[in-house]
């Protein structure tokens, strides 16, 4: 399969309560008017990125029951995550783990790590 810019992430599956974020392009400058390098935006402790791909939630533990009438075939059940793909997500630095695929680079972010969302209801 060739990967291209609309299917080339959708190799990826997303663990658990984390989310996949790719950072917005913020303004350079800053407020008095100076530039700022890449460098020194991206290591502001509160970031904001697009909700690219989400886990599937938090994993609901299963009865250890040993029933014999059971079937091995249980699916396990998720408690849903409140954030969605295309969210604007502000998200703690810290709490994130920054990745390279296809020479882009994501955040990895638990659902604890952020903040705030901004969503479009529309789309």
């Amino acid at each position: 399969m060739l990967l291209t810019v609309d299917n080339k992430l959708k190799k990826i599956v997303v663990i658990g309560d984390r989310v996949l974020i790719r950072l917005s392009k913020t303004g350079e400058r800053t407020q008095s008017g100076l530039y700022l390098p890449p460098g020194v935006q991206e290591r502001e402790k509160v970031q904001q990125g697009y909700v690219i791909k989400t886990g599937p939630g938090y994993a609901i533990p299963m009865p250890v029951e040993n029933e014999p009438w059971k079937t091995d075939e249980e699916q396990v059940k998720y408690i849903p995550l409140q954030v969605r793909e295309g969210d604007l997500a502000i998200f703690l630095l810290n709490g994130a783990t920054e990745v390279l695929y296809e020479g882009e680079k994501y955040y990895i972010v638990p659902q604890g790590a952020i903040l705030m969302l901004e969503r479009d209801d529309e789309l």
